[in-house]
């Protein structure tokens, strides 16, 4: 089986390697020749406990990676997240069947593990010396973890004071060089660019096509949790988009492959303050936001690259994108991390976006929800710690739960013990 590069706009065809833009300045994305599997070939289980094919992502090897050598693969076993059940969410959603997959169970608490796998994989396999990328936080996570297991340099661009303390100490730890940019997330993106080209780092955000191919996994692992029984609608966050763009990707392969019958509904859901996908699917035309601004930083994004790619997939699927606020993200929040489920900001916009819909009446209250949590709960403790201690601005906690200070007496502990067993009672 044989790789390429196809350009989304134009067509053109080029041989794998590290430029990720067609001449007509496309997008690429990998098309692979002469797949020919059914469902049954990855059911059999027989792959499950061989390296690499334990991975979740690796074990779908012949659909994202056919001709890679073993030799060449970096994987950390990601992937092979679970999904949850819980009455507050359908009772906080109004849906009667909604599920909630969790990426953040991944080796570095985030999805970007998934695509980061095959990305660095793919560094190794070009002799690659260094890899780089600009991140919000779990890109950045993702990459040095895997660039130290593969002995590779690793360069980070952040935005000065725009990253979550849980990201940036995974990748300080990992030993990765973080430049911190006077700017936002997009102007880190542009800079990694330029440095990457006039240094030849190997490029690894989303732009990669490589990310795209390991982030599919998401979809081929729901679907088969599922005994390949297909939601109505499937919702995640929307960022630099490049989940979207790989939903859609996995969706229609498997479709073409007869794994499926039809496909879901997509819905990308935006932080209000950081919306140009939401207008661009308002209003037909793309406009960057020059100062995007929203609690949830892992989509905190005005300029996403994959916007192109993501509008198809929306089309594709008879989607929709919706927008949420802040308030309403930290609110969905709470009542994941009161399931005992956990996540982080960005990950509850999908929860807020699916109450948003049912509201509106998009969504049916009886469809079959699956919702993605796209980080761990530990990748921004100050925002929880502070939405319960009332300390967010412009945002009232719904569901706080503030600590109690009491004298060490006995006679104190059990005035409070018994208040609150009244109160709850």
């Amino acid at each position: 089986m044989i790789s390429n590069f196809t350009c989304i706009r134009c067509g053109k065809k080029y041989e794998i390697g590290s430029i990720f833009n067609c001449e007509c300045g496309g997008l690429l994305q990998v098309i692979h020749d002469n797949i020919n599997f059914n469902k049954e070939f990855f059911d059999s289980g027989k792959f499950s406990s061989n390296y690499p094919y334990q991975s979740g992502v690796w074990r779908f090897k012949e659909l994202i990676y056919p001709s890679l050598m073993v030799d060449n693969i970096i994987t950390k076993s990601e992937g092979n997240t679970n999904i949850y059940n819980h009455k507050k969410i359908n009772d906080y959603t109004d849906l009667i069947k909604i599920s909630l997959k969790h990426e953040g169970e991944n080796p570095t608490g985030s999805f970007k593990d998934r695509g980061m796998t095959v990305a660095i994989s793919e560094a190794v396999r070009l002799n690659a010396k260094a890899v780089a990328c600009a991140s919000t936080g779990n890109t950045s996570a993702s990459m040095a973890a895997y660039a130290a297991q593969a002995g590779l340099r690793a360069f980070v661009f952040i935005p000065e004071g725009e990253i979550a303390y849980g990201k940036l100490s995974q990748a300080l730890a990992y030993g990765a060089k973080v430049i911190q940019i006077k700017g936002n997330f997009d102007d880190a993106m542009k800079l990694v660019q330029e440095a990457s080209s006039k240094f030849g780092l190997y490029l690894v955000n989303s732009i990669n096509p490589w990310r795209i191919e390991g982030q599919k996994t998401i979809i081929f692992e729901l679907l088969q949790q599922r005994n390949w029984k297909v939601p109505d609608w499937i919702i995640v966050p929307a960022g630099n988009l490049g989940n979207t763009s790989a939903f859609g990707k996995a969706l229609l392969e498997l479709k073409k492959l007869n794994f499926i019958s039809k496909l879901p509904h997509l819905a990308s859901i935006q932080a209000e303050n950081s919306s140009p996908f939401y207008n661009l699917y308002k209003n037909k035309e793309f406009k960057p936001i020059i100062n995007p601004k929203t609690i949830a930083s892992a989509i905190k994004i005005g300029s996403p690259v994959s916007w192109e790619k993501a509008i198809n997939v929306i089309k594709e699927t008879n989607g929709v994108v919706e927008k949420v606020s802040d308030d309403h993200i930290m609110d969905a929040k709470a009542e994941v991390d009161q399931c005992g489920i956990g996540c982080e900001p960005a990950s509850a916009a999908s929860v807020a976006g699916a109450q948003i819909l049912r509201q509106k009446g998009i969504i049916d209250k009886k469809d079959d929800i699956v919702c993605i949590l796209t980080g761990n709960i530990l990748k921004d403790p100050d925002n929880t710690i502070n939405y319960h201690m009332g300390l967010l601005k412009n945002i009232k906690p719904r569901l706080q739960n503030i600590p109690i200070i009491i004298d060490p007496k006995a006679i104190d502990i059990q005035h409070e013990l018994k208040k609150i067993i009244t109160l709850k009672g």
